[in-house]
């Protein structure tokens, strides 16, 4: 199959499923992300990350819409999110943040193997992020990333 015009690549909605939901919204909130577009209630939750968006919606129905298994599997899922940050003390300072708002801690923020300083915590459902600081990346004021040719 040939496409008469490619599409323009682009990322804009990650969806995390979430095992429970109104934890799940008190943890977004709590880091401070901006949520949007509150008519649906606990049903889905959008939130302004930047350039893209972060979607919850409860796990069982994001897994039967995507045609998978339900529930997740337990443990690793291959899946990182990460919070690029300008400077140690604000990894350090996501780290805090996300521990206060009920994350888990997996591994505690520290200088890494290619010059940058991260930090990892999972959300209420096992979702991974890392808070970061690498060498060449920048965060604008826009909160868009640039990463250098």
């Amino acid at each position: 199959m040939k496409l008469a015009e490619r599409p323009t690549p682009r990322l804009t909605v990650v969806t995390l499923g979430a095992d429970d939901m109104s934890a799940s919204l008190k943890f977004y909130e709590a880091l401070g992300f901006a949520r949007r577009s509150q008519a649906a209630g606990e049903k889905v939750a959008f939130f302004e990350t930047g350039a893209s968006v972060l979607a919850l919606y409860p796990s069982a129905a994001l897994a039967a819409e995507a045609a998978q298994p339900s529930p997740a599997p337990a443990g690793f899922r291959g899946v990182t999110l990460a919070w690029n940050c300008r400077s140690h003390d604000e990894v350090d300072a996501v780290m805090t943040l996300a521990a206060m708002a009920g994350a888990a801690v997996l591994k505690p923020a520290a200088a890494t193997h290619y010059g940058g300083y991260a930090g990892y915590f999972a959300d209420p459902s096992g979702h991974v992020w890392e808070a970061v600081v690498a060498p060449g990346i920048e965060v604008g004021d826009d909160r868009r990333v640039t990463i250098p040719e």
